[in-house]
């Protein structure tokens, strides 16, 4: 069976969300790769912008922060100065500040700490899988692939289970602001200018802000200083402490990027399941597979489509001139297709190695900090998975998210036969 079926003509509008409502355009990123890897586009919606295309230049341009600025946003939509201060997380900041705040939630999420969340994972998979192999047939991304990342969100962050639906509705509408799946708020459709100072220009950002705010008065009251929240709060070495909007916005970001990544790496990895039935049986041999498949399932899923830097000077390359104060986007979806760095891209090998994909923004210093976790939820998911099925099989059409920056299947109808 083929696990990837051509989407595009070759010559796809990347600015367009629309385009990525049936997959990203993968022959359109392989045509740039081999004619175009620096290739400049205009745009209806704003002010134009580079596309980088090749895996070698995604990774020399994001680790040149020198070059390529964070500090001016990471989406291509255009903003003031005065909202990307409103909204801005420590992503959207170039070092040294930017390793101040990471500096205080880098132990939360650091490999040593992670591990230990191995029998808090593995208990939630099993009365998430046994409640959705019950139905037989179902959404696999509503039924699986959302309930772990938001269930570990909430012992994270420290919320009650009773509210974690509704905070990963809201981060849903603020990530995925363009799917009108997900808000009544679509970014691209929307002309009123009335949320320009939230995250992501979104309502969600709004009620977020006050949930955060709540939240955070009820933990002082009660004197709850377990979790991350209450660990970037403290006073840095200089004594600072991080403003309250900053905390806010960072609240938002954790809230949805928090479960975005390892949601649609774990619905991607099921699809593969369903179109290369051999996977199924290597993962129950197991072995050596398990130090190789996380990151395997996160390639071919790639949840960040891109990110956006900034050039602070002007750059020649490939022929082109990159001008002070351009627009750069690095797609790591192309990144993690191109056939100079990975042996058959378009099908998941589960013991590639090595793998340098790019979908934690690897080589940076804004690589993700929740890549730990997410590597871990995704092999214990898929353990677990594979001890209980015999085989899972399309059970319809699967559908992306209408998005030309977070990557995933938002709806993933299958039937799964237990072992």
């Amino acid at each position: 069976m083929t696990v990837w079926t051509p989407t595009d003509d070759g010559h796809a509008d990347l600015s367009s969300h629309d385009t990525f409502a049936d997959g990203p355009p993968h022959n359109t990123f392989a045509r740039m790769r081999r004619e175009a890897p620096l290739d400049w586009q205009d745009w209806e919606g704003g002010v134009g912008f580079w596309n980088v295309t090749r895996h070698e230049d995604i990774l020399k341009l994001n680790r040149d922060t020198g070059l390529m600025s964070s500090a001016r946003g990471i989406r291509m939509e255009d903003q003031s100065y005065e909202e990307y201060l409103a909204r801005r997380t420590f992503q959207e900041t170039d070092p040294p500040e930017h390793m101040k705040t990471r500096i205080k939630v880098a132990k939360a999420f650091s490999a040593p700490v992670v591990v230990g969340f191995d029998a808090q994972i593995r208990a939630l998979c099993d009365e998430i899988l046994d409640q959705a192999l019950d139905m037989g047939t179902f959404d696999a991304t509503k039924e699986i692939a959302r309930q772990l990342p938001m269930r570990m969100l909430g012992q994270i962050l420290g919320t009650p289970e009773a509210d974690l639906p509704w905070l990963v509705e809201k981060g849903d509408a603020l990530i995925a602001n363009t799917d009108p799946d997900f808000t009544t708020h679509v970014l691209d459709k929307m002309e009123t200018d009335e949320y320009r100072l939230m995250p992501f220009n979104s309502p969600a950002g709004a009620e977020l802000f006050d949930y955060a705010k709540d939240l955070m008065a009820e933990k002082n009251r009660t004197g709850d200083t377990e979790g991350v929240l209450h660990m970037i709060l403290q006073p840095d070495k200089d004594g600072e402490v991080m403003p309250e909007v900053e905390f806010r916005n960072f609240f938002c970001l954790l809230v949805a990027a928090g479960n975005d990544t390892t949601r649609y790496s774990i619905a991607a990895g099921i699809q593969a399941l369903a179109h290369q039935p051999e996977l199924l049986g290597q993962m129950q041999e197991g072995g050596e597979i398990w130090k190789t498949a996380p990151d395997e399932i996160i390639r071919w899923a790639t949840p960040a489509l891109y990110f956006r830097r900034t050039a602070t000077r002007e750059l020649e390359m490939h022929g082109q001139t990159v001008r002070e104060g351009d627009k750069v986007l690095l797609w790591w979806a192309s990144g993690n297709r191109d056939e100079t760095v990975f042996d058959d891209p378009f099908r998941v090998k589960l013991d590639r190695a090595p793998n340098p994909h790019v979908s934690f923004g690897q080589g940076g210093p804004h690589v993700c900090l929740g890549m730990h976790l997410a590597r871990l939820e995704v092999r214990i998911l898929f353990q677990e998975l594979a001890k209980r099925i015999s085989r899972v099989e399309p059970a319809g059409p699967h559908r992306f998210l209408r998005s030309n920056f977070v990557g995933g299947i938002k709806h993933l109808p299958v039937t799964m036969t237990p072992a």
